[in-house]
């Protein structure tokens, strides 16, 4: 058995020096002894290995010096270090094979899992953790990354879908209130149609309704009094004006038959503090009718398209006993027809005196329908006048 420094064992003394063999050199003193460390850090749950023995360190052996290993004795252990594998002794200073030459295969190093030895370098560990601690496990960080870009990936469809809805409620309720809003433009429009209609309707009706007052101020700037030497009567403008300038005029026949009888021709309208001369045209004897000109611009009266009728209201204007701008009212009673060589006349119970005669008869539409001629003498209430289309239709100036 070969020994080392510090050996329990002895051999046998020399004489002078302590023991041993003759012709052998003393070694000086021993170097302390050098135990390999246990590894720092073992795997959870690995059970703790005992340090491998192995002997003290000793300088390399000489051929033939006392205590070297014999050459056929076995080498010792491959144990791990950070480098690679050494054979006992202090740890290699230089990378080396995972597994030296000559000695049996040992466990794969790094570990497969688990942790790594303090300070010990591994491909993809530059570093490991200090001692006692275990190696951390690889980073999550990109998986939470991941994780969280899809919940948020989520939760912007999400309030996208919500969004999305509650525009479509908005279009679809903004839709009804446009429906709603144009069906009632459109009740309104009708109702507004409606009432329009009425009130023409109206119009109508109040401008058919009698107001001798507005017949009155539409019709007496249009009437005169008229005198024919010693008589006076009443004249009014209708119609168009006439051809060479002025205006026509109507009155009766007896109100200026002296004149027309004399060969005189010319009489005066009187109206207020004017006076306006006037040539008598024409006259027909039959219906009691005289035409007059002057040439004065005076509004002309319109003549009634239709017949009165009975029950019909009526407005007389005229002049009587010379009282000029006189109003009176009343309705029509009859409409007399042609006869005794007489023509047809109007019956009316509107008062009326001489000086009447020749002035309008108005209906409630301030239209002529006929001339007031004669009164009954008497008798209370009746009148009588020239149907305004008899007088048209004989002078054509109308």
């Amino acid at each position: 058995m070969t020994a080392g420094y510090g050996s329990a064992d002895t051999g046998p003394a020399g004489p002078g020096d302590g023991g041993f063999p003759p012709g052998t050199a003393r070694p000086g003193p021993l170097p302390p002894r050098i135990e390999p460390a246990a590894p720092a850090y073992l795997p959870p749950g690995a059970p703790r290995q005992p340090a491998p023995a192995r002997p003290g360190w000793s300088p390399p052996a000489q051929p033939g010096q006392w205590g070297a290993a014999p050459a056929n004795a076995p080498a010792p252990a491959a144990t791990p270090h950070a480098g690679g594998w050494r054979q006992g002794g202090a740890p290699s200073t230089t990378p080396g094979p995972s597994t030296p030459p000559g000695n049996p295969p040992g466990p794969a190093w790094p570990p497969a899992s688990g942790p790594v030895p303090s300070g010990v370098a591994t491909p993809g560990h530059p570093q490991g953790p200090g001692p006692g601690q275990p190696y951390p496990a690889p980073a999550t960080r990109g998986r939470g990354l991941t994780v969280a870009a899809l919940v948020l990936a989520g939760l912007l469809a999400v309030v996208t879908g919500v969004q999305a809805y509650q525009i479509n409620r908005l279009s679809n309720r903004l839709g009804d209130t446009d429906s709603k809003v144009a069906a009632g433009q459109a009740a309104d429009s009708t109702r507004l149609e409606g009432l329009e209609s009425r009130a023409e309707a109206l119009e109508k009706q109040a401008g058919a309704a009698f107001n001798p007052e507005a017949v009155a101020s539409a019709v007496l700037p249009s009437v005169f009094r008229v005198r024919a030497g010693n008589s006076t009567g009443t004249a009014f403008a209708i119609g168009k004006p006439a051809a060479g300038g002025g205006t026509n005029l109507f009155t009766n026949y007896h109100v200026v038959d002296a004149l027309w009888q004399t060969g005189e021709r010319e009489v005066f309208l009187e109206r207020t503090d004017q006076r306006f001369p006037a040539t008598i045209v024409r006259v027909d004897e039959a219906n009691d009718v005289a035409h007059l000109r002057t040439n004065g611009k005076f509004t002309g009266l319109v003549a009634a398209p239709a017949a009165v009728k009975s029950g019909q209201q009526i407005v007389v204007v005229g002049a009587p006993l010379g009282l000029e701008d006189s109003v009176t009212t009343g309705v029509v009673s009859a409409f007399r027809q042609a006869g005794g060589g007489e023509g047809p006349v109007i019956q009316f119970d509107a008062p009326i005196n001489p000086g009447n005669s020749g002035g309008p008869v108005i209906n409630g539409s301030k239209q002529v329908v006929g001339i007031a001629t004669a009164k009954a003498r008497n008798a209370e209430g009746i009148g009588l006048a020239v149907p305004i289309k008899v007088a048209c239709d004989g002078f054509k100036i109308c």
